[in-house]
């Protein structure tokens, strides 16, 4: 069975967030079209919110169960799912959820793996060991180290360069072989999953006005610029330093495929504010596709009905393209 053609596999996230809500909204937005996804979590959570829902036994019954009902693998929970109250005692069940959707997508039954939003403080309660989805994902699929993480809407892909830490320890932690070591990977995953054949990469400088020749910060010249010369010399199109100020405006934007990001607020901040209804967070540097909402577990609108799938649906329909284009590489 080609990739593209196999079922998705949407992890549960936190029972107690909007995850189940955007997974019904998901389902209905796209019941009648071409995409299928099935849901590893708890049928009768899914079921609160007016869907009909149906338990399955393997992904591969998918097919035949997606237009009537959401298809379900069952996951039990420890404990009762309480709008808007995370509860630790389920944090087992969702982390089997995601490593489960991993294995699917691994031995080759899932098209590619869809993630609900889950929380880290619940997660980091009952002894997760790791800062977030990105992370266990790459422990998951043993490339430790290697994963990076792309935001992405129709207007805009960017990529931060250090992640999951504060402020002060992303400053010490940016690198030159750092930033060479995402680069690659971003070019590279432009090409397989998402068609571009000679990506065009702009590079955001560090500080204001991208260091104005040393008077304002000089990691531009000793940390960036050298992994650009290193990365222009394999070949791959890059332009930068450039201001961050500047470089998301629409004229700007039109002169890049992706923005790589020193940081996680300068990455998040203007792909959030152009269109976070559209965002999608995507995992690169996997064995596997992975797509995630860009948005979180929301606990303070859960089950109230008010939830937007739309980001979960931007993820799905994402998902889908990349493994059409990884399945033609």
């Amino acid at each position: 069975m080609a990739e593209e053609s196999r079922p998705l596999a949407l992890t549960m996230g936190d029972p107690a967030g909007i995850g189940p809500e955007i997974t019904a909204g998901a389902w209905r937005s796209l019941h009648e079209s071409s995409l299928r996804f099935a849901v590893l979590g708890d049928a009768a959570l899914i079921a609160r919110s007016g869907v009909p829902v149906r338990e399955i036994d393997t992904i591969g019954q998918t097919a035949d169960v997606f237009a009537h009902a959401v298809p379900v693998l069952p996951i039990p929970l420890a404990a009762p799912a309480i709008a808007g109250e995370p509860d630790s005692r389920n944090a087992g069940a969702i982390t089997t959820s995601i490593a489960r959707a991993v294995e699917l997508a691994r031995n080759g039954q899932a098209g590619a793996v869809v993630t609900n939003p889950i929380s880290k403080i619940v997660l980091k309660k009952a002894g997760f060991a790791y800062p977030g989805h990105t992370e266990y994902l790459a422990a998951l699929c043993n490339v430790p180290g290697r994963e990076v993480m792309m935001l992405a809407c129709p207007e805009l892909r960017v990529v931060p360069i250090t992640i999951h830490v504060g402020l002060r320890r992303a400053l010490d932690e940016l690198t030159t072989e750092g930033i060479m070591t995402a680069t690659r990977t971003t070019h590279a995953a432009l090409i397989r999953d998402f068609g571009i054949a000679a990506p065009r990469i702009a590079m955001a400088g560090l500080n204001p006005h991208a260091g104005e020749d040393g008077s304002m910060g000089t990691e531009e010249q000793t940390i960036i610029i050298p992994a650009m010369k290193t990365l222009r010399a394999e070949g791959m199109d890059i332009t930068g330093p450039w201001p961050p100020d500047t470089m998301f405006t629409p004229p700007a934007r039109a002169r890049y495929d992706v923005a790589m990001c020193m940081y996680h607020d300068q990455a998040l901040i203007p792909l959030k504010t152009i269109d976070m209804a559209n965002g999608v967070n995507t995992t690169l540097g996997l064995p596997i596709i992975r797509t995630s909402p860009d948005h979180g577990t929301a606990f303070d609108i859960a089950g109230r009905g008010v939830a937007d799938p739309a980001s979960l649906v931007a993820a799905l329909d994402m998902a889908r393209q990349m493994a059409q284009h990884r399945n033609q590489t």
